[in-house]
């Protein structure tokens, strides 16, 4: 495996994410923001964050299964949300929670989270982006 996540002591310990990845492996891959579109490029979830947020992942587990890899390999993850207040907090871990389940994996590297005002397509609450080491 290419990636290892480590809570260091003296920081604290997030259920959600890791504070540390250690990537060892020799391909890096940057999937661009993945937004909530469909394989036809229609909104999921119109106006509902937890959809749009588990179809984000989703999306995110298409790109990197396209190149030989998984959430395993998954060293950083960037999560912008429209107008984002910490109540939204609910809304984000159940569409994280929804994806991993359909995805059967653990995401839980280091992430970033990043209110902003707006994204490309007035529809879209969320986009994420991710960043992986594959051996």
């Amino acid at each position: 495996m290419a990636i290892t996540l480590v809570n260091p002591n003296g920081l604290p310990e997030i259920d959600a994410y890791r504070q540390v990845s250690i990537a060892t492996g020799s391909k890096l891959v940057f999937i661009a923001g993945q937004v909530a579109w469909d394989i036809d490029g229609v909104t999921v979830g119109e106006g509902d964050l937890a959809a749009q947020v588990e179809q984000c992942y989703l999306n995110i587990g298409t790109a990197l299964a396209e190149v030989g890899g998984s959430f395993d390999d998954v060293a950083k993850l960037t999560v912008y949300v429209v107008d984002w207040t910490p109540d939204k907090v609910p809304l984000l871990m159940e569409g994280l929670g929804r994806a991993v389940a359909k995805l059967g994996v653990t995401a839980t590297p280091p992430a970033s989270l990043l209110g902003i005002a707006a994204l490309d397509v007035p529809d879209h609450l969320v986009e994420i982006e991710a960043t992986a080491v594959i051996d």
